[in-house]
């Protein structure tokens, strides 16, 4: 019951937003993004769990870290995820009925994409979002900040615009 009455309040205060998360959530996951990333050391990620909508929102309810399913991602700095580990990530959406709707990694200095980012999505469906955390996720972080991407396919994406971020990612219930 409660979370129908979270969800109508959401729909009310955050209709337009592509990809909404509950401010717990967001709050957990940066910390335990600059955790993993062991005193802005090195960068650290994770896959976003959540349902897309009949009407092509994404709602976030959960993350899997990076380092969680593939324990040597992190050893050299930048995020280097070994592909036999994605059995592990379906198993985790399976069992909760999940999908995977973006994942999100921390840079040592802006938002911006690198080639490495561009040339190698973390999921590379045509739709996936990808964000990226500044300064390794070192507080504040405003959503201004948080590099918003949008996988078009043939490693193509699409910039969110520092204009537009705030109406496409909304933190909040």
């Amino acid at each position: 019951m409660n979370f129908l009455i979270a969800e109508i309040i959401s729909r009310r205060l955050a209709p337009q937003h592509k990809v909404s998360m509950s401010w717990w959530t967001w709050w957990w996951l940066l910390i335990r993004l600059r955790e993993r990333g062991q005193s802005c050391s090195r960068e650290s990620g994770a896959f976003l769990l959540g349902h897309r909508r009949d009407d092509g929102r994404l709602r976030i309810s959960e993350f899997v870290l990076y380092d969680d399913l593939d324990p040597h991602c992190l050893d050299s700095g930048i995020v280097r995820f070994d592909g036999r580990y994605f059995g592990r990530l379906w198993e985790i959406c399976k069992a909760k009925s999940l999908s995977v709707v973006a994942d999100i990694h921390v840079h040592p200095s802006g938002e911006g994409q690198s080639i490495s980012d561009k040339d190698n999505p973390m999921i590379s469906r045509p739709g996936h979002i990808a964000l990226i955390l500044p300064r390794f996720a070192r507080a504040p972080v405003r959503r201004h900040s948080v590099g918003m991407y949008r996988y078009m396919g043939e490693k193509r994406w699409k910039n969110i615009s520092q204009d537009a971020r705030a109406a496409f990612l909304h933190i909040g219930l």
